[in-house]
């Protein structure tokens, strides 16, 4: 029949010259100047709010404030939505959106099923394994978007929040800056994969205490933050703080995120391939003008 048109980038198969070579990584989110100049900025001030208590020089107001926290706490969520929106604005398209959606609600529904029991977090898993396959950028706005999402869900809104959509923005998307996976298949890249989640799900525990610490001046002097002390000093009694308080939460989220790297996660690795194949996201959109309905032909 004629005046039919091409078939579209992104329906059963890939577009007739379009064939990817095996192993190469398709991008969901294109980072143009714009998202990473808004990346590094937001990053940039994380680390500061996250270690204000420690970077703050003993003589300065800042050590001193107990205000600190509450503006953090006030500033991370209007850069993160520049972030997101200039990220949205630069790389992401409906295919982008769609596969997000899915993504982070699978995120927000996962967190609930161990959240606040010995740190048994699934979540974390699929974050990683989804920032492998998607990329930085995508994952750090996955990252952001899932534990926004989890958070309406499980009733945690506070002012941690930010935080913690910052800090699994960081996780998702270094996910995505690990060696490609033209270098590493199989087993290897699961390794890889599963060393990358233990470590991350860690820090992340860690860097979210450095939240929290500067609250707790009331308990022990041995493991509260005492403003306008040493760094090291106050770093000491930081890391007694996570030893203390937190570590039977890391470890345990960490050995989960390694176990179900190993078990679930090359089931999860086919199945993002194949959806990054099938939606075509760097593959050319063109149109092609069908028959002219003046002539009355079919």
């Amino acid at each position: 029949m004629t005046g039919l048109p091409p078939q579209r980038a992104g329906g059963d198969g890939p577009p007739s010259g379009a064939a990817r070579a095996p192993g190469r990584r398709v991008r969901a989110v294109r980072l143009g100047p714009r998202s990473v100049a808004a990346l590094c900025l937001v990053s940039a001030i994380g680390v500061m709010a996250f270690g204000w208590p420690l970077l703050a020089d003993s003589a300065s107001g800042l050590a001193h404030s107990q205000d600190a926290p509450w503006l953090f706490a006030a500033l991370l969520p209007m850069l993160l939505a520049v972030v997101v929106a200039t990220i949205a604005d630069t790389g992401l398209d409906a295919k982008a959106i769609a596969m997000l959606g899915v993504l982070a609600a699978a995120g927000a529904a996962l967190r609930p099923l161990g959240a606040g029991t010995a740190g048994i977090e699934p979540m974390f898993f699929l974050m990683v394994l989804a920032g492998r396959v998607l990329g930085p950028g995508f994952g750090f706005v996955l990252g952001s978007v899932a534990m926004f999402a989890s958070a309406l869900l499980t009733g945690g809104v506070g002012p941690w929040m930010p935080f913690q959509m910052l800090t699994m923005g960081w996780v998702s998307m270094g996910a995505g800056l690990l060696p490609g996976p033209d270098r590493l298949r199989g087993r290897r890249e699961l390794a890889l994969l599963a060393a990358y989640g233990a470590v991350s799900a860690v820090l992340y525990g860690l860097v979210m205490n450095l939240q929290g610490w500067p609250y707790i001046g009331g308990m022990a002097s041995g493991v509260s933050f005492v403003p306008g002390d040493p760094v090291g000093q106050n770093l000491t009694r930081f890391l007694a703080y996570c030893l203390t308080t937190s570590l039977g939460w890391d470890l345990p989220r960490a050995l989960v995120t390694v176990v179900l790297t190993f078990v679930l996660g090359g089931t999860v690795l086919k199945a993002l391939r194949r959806a990054t194949r099938r939606a075509a996201f760097d593959a050319p959109v063109s149109f092609t003008p069908g028959p002219s309905r003046e002539t009355g032909s079919p």
